[in-house]
C-alpha cells in the first residue's frame, strides 16, 4: 500500500516535468530556427546579386551588339567624334607650327641684322631711317651678280632694263622693287679694283658690297653672302639672283612672283637637272662628285643660275645657317643643295629662262612675255654688250610695264 501511495505521489510530478521541458525545448528550437533562418537568408541573397550581374552583363553585350538601337545611335554619334578629334588636333598642331616657324623666322631675321650690326656689315639706307624693329617692307630685292672686270656689261644693262637715277628711286619707293649690282673686294683690300667700284658706285649708287673675296671658284660662297645680306639689308617678300649678262623684264617678273606670294618657302627658276662631270679640267668640273654616287649620275633638280628667286624665309634660313651650309663647285647646284633636305616648294617656270630673238619675240607676240632672256650656248646672252639693246628692244616690256604693275 505504501508502495502504491508512493506511486501515486510521484506520478504528478513526472508529468509536470514534461511539459516544462516541452515547452523550453520549443521555445528553444524556435530560437534556433530563427538563428538559423537568417543565416540561411544571406544565400539567396548573393545568389539574386550574382543574377542581377549576369543580367547586366547580358545588356551590356547585347548593346555591344548594337541590339539597343538608342544606344548604338549613341555610340555611332560618339565614334564620329573621337574620329574627328585627331583630325582636329592635327590641324591644331599644323597651324601651330606654321606660328612657331614664322615667330622663329622673325627672330632669326632680327638676330642676323643685329649681327650684321655687331660686325659692321653693309646696312642699308633704308635700316638706318627707320631702325630694325620697323623696317620699311619692300617686294622684291634683285641682286645681279657681277665682276671687277664686267664695267661694260653693267653700263649696258643700265641703258636697258635697270632704271637709272630718280625713275630708280621712284620704283623702290612706289613699287617696293631694289635693284642693286652685287659684288665683294678685291684680294688686296682698298687696291685699285675696289677704288674702281667705289668711283663706279658714288656716280651711280647702284652697289652693294659684300664682305666676300671675288673670284671665279667663289661663286658659292658669294652667293651665300649675297642672300644672308640682302635679307639683313631688306625685308622684302623675294630675294632674287641674276648674272650681268641676261635681259630682264623687271614688271613681268614681279607679276610672276606675285603669284606665289601667299605660298611658303617659295624656290623658283627654271628647274634642271645636269651631269656630275668628274673629268678634270672640264668646265663645270665638281669635285666632290663621288657624293652624287656612280659615274654618269645626275644632280638633283636645282634651278639654273642664271637668273632664280627664294622667299624671305629661305633667304632667312641662309643667313642664319651660313656658317654650316657646304658649298659645292657651282653655285646654283649649291643653292639646289642648301634646300633638298628642307620642305620647299620647287616652281619650274620657264619663262625665266627664254632665247634670246627670235625666241622671246614670238613669245611676246603671243602674249606670253618672257621674264628673261639669254643664250644657253653661252650661258647667258652671247657678246651681250653690243646685243643687249637688240634684245631689249625686240623682247622688253615696255618702259610703262613697271608703272602699270600692281604687286
Amino acid at each position: 500500500m505504501s508502495f502504491k501511495s508512493r506511486g501515486g505521489e510521484q506520478q504528478p510530478s513526472r508529468s509536470v516535468i514534461s511539459q516544462k521541458w516541452t515547452i523550453f525545448l520549443c521555445i528553444g528550437s524556435f530560437c534556433v530556427g530563427m538563428f538559423f533562418t537568417n543565416r540561411m537568408w544571406a544565400v539567396p541573397e548573393s545568389k539574386g546579386i550574382t543574377r542581377s550581374a549576369g543580367v547586366e552583363g547580358e545588356s551590356l553585350n547585347l548593346v555591344s551588339e548594337g541590339c539597343n538601337p538608342k544606344f548604338q545611335k549613341y555610340v555611332k554619334r560618339d565614334s564620329k567624334d573621337i574620329l574627328g578629334e585627331p583630325s582636329k588636333s592635327q590641324q591644331a598642331i599644323q597651324t601651330l607650327d606654321k606660328t612657331i616657324s614664322n615667330l622663329e623666322m622673325k627672330l632669326a631675321a632680327a638676330k642676323a641684322a643685329q649681327e650684321s650690326i655687331l660686325s659692321g656689315s653693309p646696312i642699308s639706307e633704308d635700316m638706318e631711317k627707320t631702325g630694325s624693329s620697323g623696317r620699311r617692307k619692300y617686294f622684291m630685292v634683285v641682286g645681279i651678280n657681277t665682276a671687277f672686270s664686267s664695267r661694260k656689261r653693267r653700263d649696258s644693262v643700265r641703258a636697258t632694263w635697270m632704271p637709272q637715277g630718280e625713275k630708280r628711286r621712284k620704283m623702290e619707293e612706289e613699287k617696293g622693287v631694289i635693284i642693286r649690282f652685287v659684288i665683294g673686294h678685291s684680294a688686296t683690300l682698298g687696291g685699285i679694283l675696289d677704288r674702281a667700284i667705289e668711283a663706279e658706285n658714288k656716280k651711280h649708287g647702284d652697289f652693294m658690297r659684300l664682305d666676300h673675296v671675288e673670284g671665279y671658284l667663289e661663286l658659292s660662297a658669294k652667293t651665300k653672302s649675297y642672300f644672308a645680306t640682302a635679307v639683313t639689308m631688306w625685308d622684302a617678300e623675294y630675294y632674287v639672283k641674276v648674272d650681268d649678262d641676261v635681259h630682264v623684264n623687271i614688271a613681268t617678273l614681279g607679276d610672276t612672283l606675285a603669284r606665289h606670294r601667299k605660298k611658303p618657302r617659295i624656290y623658283i627658276g627654271c628647274m634642271k637637272s645636269g651631269p656630275v662631270l668628274a673629268q678634270k679640267g672640264v668646265r663645270y668640273h665638281e669635285p666632290e662628285y663621288w657624293k652624287f654616287g656612280e659615274a654618269g649620275n645626275k644632280y638633283f633638280r636645282h634651278a639654273t643660275g642664271q637668273l632664280y628667286a627664294i622667299s624671305k624665309d629661305l633667304a632667312t634660313y641662309i643667313s642664319v645657317n651660313q656658317h654650316v651650309l657646304h658649298k659645292y663647285a657651282n653655285e646654283d647646284v649649291s643653292l639646289g643643295s642648301w634646300f633638298i633636305g628642307l620642305d620647299v616648294l620647287h616652281i619650274d617656270d620657264r619663262r625665266l629662262c627664254c632665247g634670246t630673238p627670235p625666241d622671246c619675240e614670238w613669245k611676246a607676240q603671243a602674249g606670253n612675255i618672257c621674264v628673261a632672256s639669254f643664250d644657253w650656248t653661252c650661258s647667258g646672252i652671247c657678246r651681250s654688250v653690243d646685243r643687249i639693246k637688240e634684245v631689249h628692244r625686240r623682247c622688253g616690256e615696255g618702259e610703262n610695264a613697271i608703272w602699270t604693275a600692281a604687286f
